[in-house]
């Protein structure tokens, strides 16, 4: 087995032209994969070459030993200058299939919204899907519908997995975890209550509108991040501070939510857990997106995503 590297690196995607191509992140610059592994003379049949960061996901314990590989030679070997790409072409690092979110996983933000939550002992993770045409990457543009009266945001830490599973212990569920993003869980308060039947919330229309889920900057493998309840999450609106805490104060931890997850889905490479967002947001405050906002969702250590804010057209 590779030697894990001495330095952090990431996996992204840019777009160029028409196409989008994978990059590999070494010191908060992005460097196009293919080309690396070119210049390393990775093998042609190499999981890293030729592919995509979803390819790679798919078979994650080949891709993550190449990577360690190919990141160690590629700065060893100073392969790196010529073959740099502008971040400002950063994508969507993939479109996951699945996205699950967690809704009011920390107290402070369920008291913020007015939820009245049973105690932990008497309880279990609330889960909702965010759909694939909800995912933009960082800089993308969020969109906001006619409908929309009450657009908020919610920084989370979200785990993206890399092997299949199911009924998954929690002493085993971080082994389940290729790495990890940045994602803004944004949200039409106005849309997510509904009168007009017995069902007191509608998390359908109230989560998943189009570009409704920023991710990235990139994918940081897990071997990178360490505990992912010690991680620090700020979200700002322009210039303000509007979320500032840190994962310790989840509810549900990241491997709880993933273990109870596998006792109702196989859990696929490529799905992303959304780990729920700390007190702060726009609807606890009587304060909501407006176009020309930008948004700036962070995690230390992983990455920041910044999304201005426009009317749909």
């Amino acid at each position: 087995m590779n030697a894990v590297p001495n330095f952090q690196y990431a996996l992204a995607s840019y777009r160029a032209g028409a196409a989008t191509r994978p990059a590999i992140v070494i010191g908060q610059q992005l460097y196009d994969l293919a080309s690396i592994a070119d210049a390393c003379r990775e093998p042609s049949n190499s999981p890293v070459c030729h592919s995509s960061v979803a390819t790679m996901l798919a078979d994650w314990d080949a891709a993550q030993a190449a990577l360690d590989r190919l990141a160690t030679k590629a700065v060893a070997l100073d392969q790196l200058a010529t073959h740099r790409i502008d971040a400002r072409h950063l994508a969507a690092p993939f479109v996951p299939a699945r996205v699950f979110c967690a809704a009011s996983n920390y107290i402070e933000h369920a008291n913020e919204m007015g939820t009245a939550l049973a105690a932990k002992a008497d309880s279990k993770p609330y889960m909702f899907l965010k759909t694939a045409s909800s995912i933009i990457g960082p800089n993308d543009v969020v969109r906001i519908p006619a409908e929309v009266q009450k657009a908020d945001w919610e920084v989370e830490l979200a785990a993206v997995i890399g092997r299949p599973a199911r009924r998954i212990p929690v002493s085993a569920a971080l082994d389940l975890v290729a790495g990890y993003m940045v994602l803004n869980d944004v949200s039409a308060r106005d849309l997510t209550r509904r009168s007009d039947y017995p069902f007191k919330h509608d998390w359908f229309q109230g989560k998943n509108h189009d570009t409704f889920c920023p991710i990235g900057p990139w994918v940081v493998p897990a071997q990178f991040v360490g505990d992912p309840q010690r991680q620090h999450l700020t979200l700002k609106v322009n210039a303000d501070l509007m979320q500032d805490g840190t994962t310790a104060e989840m509810i549900w931890t990241v491997a709880e939510q993933i273990a109870y997850l596998s006792t109702i889905v196989t859990l696929m490479p490529g799905d992303v857990v959304a780990t729920g967002t700390p007190t702060g947001v726009g609807m606890g405050r009587g304060v909501f997106l407006k176009p020309g906002d930008v948004m700036t969702a962070s995690v230390d250590g992983i990455g920041t995503i910044r999304n201005p804010v426009e009317l749909e057209s």
